[in-house]
């Protein structure tokens, strides 16, 4: 299997796509620098103590509290304010070797006995603000590198439990154990099977490295703010998701790609040359065909072949996915093989929505009714063996004679969810010619020289229609500057943009 990244971003945005032979398998938009991201460390404060819920809720900075619980504490919470009190006074240094660690809570106390309003916490952010919720945070502090991730206060040396082998397991574990330095744990990633000390080294000192800027931003502030940073979403993806089938990388974004091409050299020595950089006119995801697959593969409705779909919705509560079979056969025997087929296609197209929507929660498959037991079990099997390429943590149950598949997927960020249908321009406030009167505005106040407008294929057409006279080209006499159409293919018609030459938004 050929796997490709494609990233197109800005000073202020990343989209990733993550391409498996050639089909959209994950797409990852990343927002502004103030967003709240997973990873990221923070200096809260606690506002107030939810006894009923055994919980607190902590200011960071968010519109929302974010909501701890007990259970998201860590048994070794005690050392870690004791640390935070003497680092915020000037009396701690990042070396923690000598750190007098205090006694572990109880794994079922109350977070009254442990925390009260007004204190001061260090916390990581576990999930994303969702809907109207909060940030999802713990106090148990780690930062994740490609083959380890450390855990201060803790001596502990576990591995991953996709590594079986035992004799595997024992190694890591004594090579691990040789070169960690004291104070801190290590959690040894699946992807660590089979490297050297020399790489497990390199990837403890980056992470000691991190330790440290963490404790430097501690000491700089005293107030709810972000401390450290997980690096920027596209190299923590390809950390989590880079491995030998990988066949390249196009980035259009010339710092951005410099970072990766850096972090990517320092996980791999030589695998840098798969970086490449795309300065073409045509925007990168429509070069490479992301565009065409984003506008197919999301929507309420969802094509599949020989004539079958999926039909996704969502409420509060759950994610609902319907399979349907098209055009059937009349026979009940070939109606049974019918079902059978249709769902298999299901199960590879259903497993592949979760992770690109990255749907999170229950979901409920309706799967077309089979009345072979043995069958049912092939299409939960085929779900199972798709799902293993999912990294979110996710349990599956069998279908049940309904032809109800239950499952529920880790949630750790809001869905991805993008409009791909043409919404009724007289249900909304802007018809397409308002639009083009709308974007002429907004040009005569740019001082960029050069513009770049992105908008729906069928608005470019207006736009450029014409050799000698249009729009376009009366736009650029009254107005003064250089302006290039780009036209869109995952566009609204009523959806546009404007870019510098650079390709950051104006």
């Amino acid at each position: 299997m050929k796997t490709e990244l494609v990233i197109s971003a800005s000073s202020d945005r990343a989209d990733i796509a993550l391409l498996e032979d050639g089909r959209l398998q994950e797409l990852i938009k990343e927002k502004g620098d103030d967003s709240f991201s997973v990873g990221d460390v923070y200096l809260g404060t606690v506002k107030k103590l939810a006894t009923g819920l055994n919980a607190a809720f902590v200011d960071v900075g968010y519109e929302k509290d974010a909501f701890l619980h007990y259970h998201d504490l860590g048994p070794q919470i005690n050392s870690w304010q004791s640390y935070l009190r003497k680092t915020l006074k000037g009396k701690q240094q990042a070396n923690i070797s000598n750190f007098q660690t205090s006694p572990n809570i109880e794994k079922e106390g109350n977070i009254g006995d442990v925390l009260k309003q007004g204190d001061q916490i260090l916390v990581q952010i576990t999930k994303e603000p969702i809907s109207t919720k909060g940030p999802r945070i713990t106090a148990e502090l780690s930062i994740a590198g490609r083959f380890v991730v450390l855990v201060p206060f803790s001596n502990r040396v576990s591995v991953s439990q996709k590594i079986r082998e035992r004799e595997e397991k024992d190694r890591l574990k004594k090579l691990v154990r040789g070169i960690k330095p004291k104070g801190f744990g290590v959690i040894i990633r699946t992807v660590a099977k089979g490297q050297t000390a020399e790489d497990l080294q390199a990837d403890l000192d980056s992470l000691i490295r991190k330790w440290k800027t963490l404790h430097r931003g501690v000491k700089r502030t005293n107030k709810p703010v972000r401390i450290f940073r997980e690096m920027n979403r596209a190299s923590a993806f390809l950390r989590d998701v880079f491995n030998d089938n990988f066949t390249g990388i196009t980035i259009d974004h010339k710092e951005l790609f410099d970072e990766v091409k850096e972090y990517l050299e320092a996980i791999k020595p030589g695998a840098s040359k798969m970086v490449k950089y795309y300065n073409g006119q045509m925007p990168l995801f429509q070069f490479a065909n992301v565009d065409r697959q984003i506008k197919g593969a999301f929507g309420r409705s969802v094509s599949m072949p020989k004539g079958a779909y999926l039909i996704i919705e969502h409420t509060e509560a759950m994610h609902v996915v319907d399979v349907n079979s098209g055009n059937r056969t009349n026979t009940a025997e070939n109606q049974e093989a019918n079902a059978l087929q249709v769902n298999l296609l299901a199960a590879e197209e259903v497993a592949r929505q979760l992770r690109l929507r990255d749907m999170g929660g229950i979901v409920v498959v309706d799967f077309i009714d089979m009345n072979s037991a043995e069958n049912r079990r092939a299409v939960y099997e085929k779900m199972r063996d798709e799902m293993k390429r999912d990294r979110a943590r996710h349990k599956i149950l069998p279908i049940s004679r309904f032809g109800l598949m239950e499952l529920t997927r880790q949630r750790v960020r809001p869905e991805t969810n993008i409009t791909t249908r043409e919404e009724n321009p007289d249900n909304l406030v802007e018809a397409p010619i308002q639009v083009i009167d709308t974007i002429a505005s907004k040009i005569s106040g740019k001082k960029q020289k050069e513009i770049f407008v992105h908008v729906h294929p069928f608005i470019e057409a207006y736009l450029t229609k014409g050799i000698l006279k249009s729009v376009k080209k009366d736009w650029q006499k009254r107005f003064k500057k250089k302006i290039v159409v780009v036209p869109r293919d995952a566009f609204t018609m009523l959806e546009w943009k404007l870019l510098d030459k650079d390709n950051n938004r104006i």
